[in-house]
């Protein structure tokens, strides 16, 4: 009777940190989603501020040809970073709020992408990177091999891709941008099934809600982070330039 009770003590046990487990992760891909929509919103907003009857208004002379453009390039960074850094020391609204902020201020950066590329490929190569993020982030959720050794390579990789990026810059190469496009989609492909494994075993069912709030937070940054890099490098393939 004894060795039965452990047996059922042991079963409901599983089936509760599954049951947590579920809902932690679906706090995660919910929180990346809602910053996906904020960060669509304002980059469309963004550019229809910008350019009327194909022109740009005074709104868009000031976001893309003023140093203005600067602040606007360089912000997101500073909140990501400030984010990273000082979220053990948030509330969790407070966390959550400066993510909204810095998905808008993404957004309101890519408005850009407009200028570039015609309104239905970008659409067509979110629809393909939603599809490709869903199956990746899967693969990881599911995966039973540790995914850690190929993480550490990808991240090795994403330091070379982002020096290789700054040199072209200077060199402005097409066939070296061409390269840099296929790798990114490669690296971030990988990421986002090594990321998907990495928060899935950050989840300790014994976390206060601050801690599991915050942990969330930041999965969905690292999501959003992902889902946002194989999109831009997607575009780059699969993008009708204006």
């Amino acid at each position: 009777m004894a060795d039965l009770r452990n047996y059922q003590s042991r079963v409901q046990t599983g089936e509760m940190i599954d049951q947590g487990l579920r809902a932690y992760m679906l706090k995660v891909y919910n929180l990346m989603a809602l910053g996906l929509a904020i960060t669509g919103v304002a980059a469309y907003l963004g550019f229809n501020f910008a350019v009327q009857d194909g022109q740009l208004t005074q709104f868009g002379a000031l976001l893309f040809q003023s140093p203005l453009r600067w602040v606007v390039i360089l912000a997101p960074l500073a909140v990501v970073f400030f984010l990273s850094f000082r979220i053990h020391q948030m509330s969790v609204s407070a966390a959550q709020t400066t993510f909204w902020i810095y998905a808008a201020l993404v957004g309101l950066s890519l408005s850009s992408i407009f200028l570039v590329y015609t309104g239905q490929s970008v659409v067509q190569t979110f629809f393909v990177t939603a599809a490709s993020f869903g199956a990746l982030s899967l693969y990881g959720y599911t995966a039973k091999r540790d995914l850690s050794a190929m993480g550490s390579f990808l991240i090795m990789g994403l330091f070379g891709l982002i020096i290789a990026s700054l040199v072209n810059i200077f060199l402005a190469s097409s066939a070296l941008q061409f390269a840099i496009s296929v790798i990114g989609v490669l690296i971030f492909a990988g990421l986002t099934a090594y990321d998907t494994q990495r928060i899935k075993e950050l989840y300790f069912e014994a976390d206060d809600v601050a801690v599991a709030g915050r942990k969330a937070i930041m999965g969905a940054l690292t999501l959003y982070l992902d889902f946002l890099n194989l999109f831009m490098f997607l575009l780059q393939f699969m993008g009708n330039r204006r």
